[in-house]
């Protein structure tokens, strides 16, 4: 991805979480010449990955799959610190976060605002395959089974808990705008932590065309 590209993206998702009332902590827009000489003062938020965070899981295609979230909190899985961890994300009309399941992680996934999120789910096999027996869930408390594969519908204010070793891939429904979506989940390890049922790339390769508005949370160590 081109860093012009992904500097108007976050552009984009800070006025869209300001029209939702959705704040973000102040570092969140420190350019990246104010974070050097900080570590001893913010390494909970450069070592637990806090902070922007921007994929095309390698489609070169970013509104066809890709994914852009900020995470607020977060654990450490070597310090053993937070137990949890907090995000929000926004998902555009059809724009997919593929199918992918946690080995240790249980998460809420949250329509926080705009339009409606929908979600396939799948258990998952011994040899990662795809199940085709029947999922149970529970969204907002309630507990619901449902069929290998079924799309379920997220409207705002709408929550679903996975579980670790439950295929799953989210999208925004066509025709009803971008959703604000916010998951809050045991300690998030991207690096260690998730398993795609298709070979994807996690985070872009960036093609440095103009200087970045703000640092990604894979970026720090290059500017402290």
């Amino acid at each position: 991805m081109k860093r012009s590209e992904i500097n108007n993206l976050i552009r984009s998702s800070r006025e869209f979480f300001r029209t939702h009332q959705f704040h973000l902590p102040p570092w969140a827009y420190w350019r990246p010449e104010d974070w050097k000489g900080k570590y001893h003062e913010c390494y909970e938020i450069v070592d637990n990955m806090l902070g922007w965070d921007l994929t095309d899981f390698g489609s070169r295609d970013f509104f066809k799959r890709g994914l852009i979230l900020f995470t607020i909190r977060n654990g450490n899985p070597e310090k053993k610190d937070k137990t949890y961890a907090e995000k929000i994300m926004i998902v555009e009309e059809n724009q997919e976060a593929p199918l992918h399941y946690h080995w240790n992680k249980m998460e809420d996934i949250i329509n926080r605002g705009g339009g409606n999120l929908m979600m396939e789910l799948y258990r998952a096999t011994d040899n990662n395959e795809l199940s085709n027996e029947e999922v149970t869930i529970k969204i907002d408390g309630i507990e619901l089974t449902v069929e290998a594969g079924s799309k379920i519908k997220l409207t705002p204010g709408e929550s679903i808990c996975l579980e670790p070793y439950v295929f799953h891939r989210f999208y925004g429904e066509e025709g009803k705008g971008r959703v604000l979506t916010g998951e809050v989940s045991a300690v998030n390890d991207d690096t260690a932590d998730n398993y795609f049922y298709e070979e994807v790339g996690r985070f872009p390769d960036i093609e440095e065309d103009e200087e970045p508005l703000h640092l990604l949370a894979s970026e720090y160590s290059k500017y402290l």
